[in-house]
């Protein structure tokens, strides 16, 4: 009883530690994303060109964890590919403020997604392996709810800047501070818990296939990322419609962020105690941001932003706890790599798609959009009654 407490405590300590530094991360990052879809605008990039941008990231950073997951469970060096990403994922957003044409920010932002990519199947087996003690939901729910406090500050601290400098590069430049947080507390978590994957959960050797569970559930997924705008291109249609002042912008996404974390730890609860049926609920009722986002209202438009935080936030903490409890600790590197890897590509595919409608038609962009997510709904039902 006292070793099964003593492992209770150390979940949870670990948990809020990897909390904290995603906090800081998503400062970094998510305050840098809140602006790039004017500041690529101000560069000279088209909507097209701003839809392909920030659906080739997704895809890149995606398709790279492939990679990353099977090598972290070839090599079980967690610890070592975690770091290596956030390095690479982080160091790309100051550098943002040295970029003089759309061209070469588009490189420095599919370089930080790559880094994201690199970190997180070996970062989410740890927290995997770890969050069973407390409940997957509610171990994920809490992290992903830090990290959203860190979506919700960096675009605050962004906006400050914005409001009084009015500088997109400036605004880059201060991201690095959040940065040097981030890998500071990293590097804390490493000296604390050097092996947390070894600690709490004993390896399964076995070797078992991926489920057909698991094969409808990344379908119905990647349902969801082909029709969830990218933020960037939503942002740029703030700008050019004006119909949100521009230092607004990431005030706005500040506020969805804030929203994303409290409904990460809300469905992560509800996903402990119901299962999948709550992503299901969380689909029906974020599918319709678009309509409200891509008016010209800015009442609506603040609407849409809360219902794209409530998709965000039970998104990115449920879908990772699902995959835990569908595979075993050895093959979950590669099944987070997988599903993160044929998401991004549904996410590129359904990014850059939207960015051409909208050069065609906006009531085109919102119809393919709501009809793809709700096309999800039915397969997460059917999922979450299956063994």
């Amino acid at each position: 009883m006292f070793e099964q407490e003593l492992d209770k405590s150390k979940a949870l300590k670990f948990v809020l530690l990897m909390g904290i530094v995603s906090l800081f991360a998503d400062m970094t990052h998510e305050g840098a994303r809140s602006i790039t879809g004017p500041f690529l605008s101000s560069l000279g990039a088209s909507a097209a060109n701003v839809g392909i941008i920030a659906g080739l990231g997704e895809f890149v950073g995606y398709g790279v964890r492939l990679f990353s997951g099977k090598l972290s469970d070839k090599t079980g060096q967690y610890w070592l590919i975690t770091i290596w990403g956030y390095i690479i994922n982080l160091v790309a957003v100051p550098l943002l403020a040295l970029a003089d044409n759309w061209m070469a920010a588009a490189v420095l932002m599919v370089l930080e997604r790559m880094g994201r990519a690199i970190r997180n199947p070996a970062r989410d087996v740890m927290l995997s392996n770890v969050a069973k003690h407390i409940g997957r939901g509610w171990a994920f729910g809490m992290h992903e709810a830090l990290d959203q406090v860190g979506a919700m500050t960096g675009p605050l601290l962004v906006a400050g800047i914005m409001y009084l400098r009015g500088d997109y590069r400036l605004s880059f430049a201060w991201l690095a501070f959040p940065m040097l947080l981030c890998l500071l507390t990293l590097a804390y978590a490493r000296l604390t818990y050097p092996k947390p994957y070894v600690v709490f959960e004993q390896r399964d050797e076995s070797s078992q296939k991926l489920s057909a569970k698991f094969w409808l559930y990344l379908a119905a997924t990647s349902l969801v990322a082909v029709g969830y705008t990218d933020f960037p291109l939503v942002a740029y249609h703030f700008g050019v419609t004006s119909s949100v002042p521009a230092v607004g912008i990431p005030i706005f996404y500040s506020v969805s962020m804030g929203v994303a974390a409290l409904s990460a730890l809300i469905f992560g609860r509800y996903f402990d105690r119901n299962g999948l049926s709550v992503l299901a609920f969380a689909t029906v009722l974020s599918a319709f941001f678009a309509p409200c986002v891509f008016g010209v209202n800015i009442y609506l438009a603040f609407a849409g932003m809360i219902f794209w935080g409530i998709g965000m936030g039970a998104h990115e903490s449920i879908m990772r706890a699902a995959i835990a409890e569908m595979v075993p600790m050895d093959h979950r590197g590669f099944a987070y790599g997988l599903f993160n890897s044929i998401y991004g590509f549904a996410w590129f595919l359904g990014s850059a798609g939207m960015g051409y409608l909208y050069d065609l038609s906006v009531g085109m962009l919102i119809v393919f959009s709501v009809a793809v997510q709700l096309v999800s709904v039915p397969l997460f039902i059917i999922v979450g009654k299956m063994r």
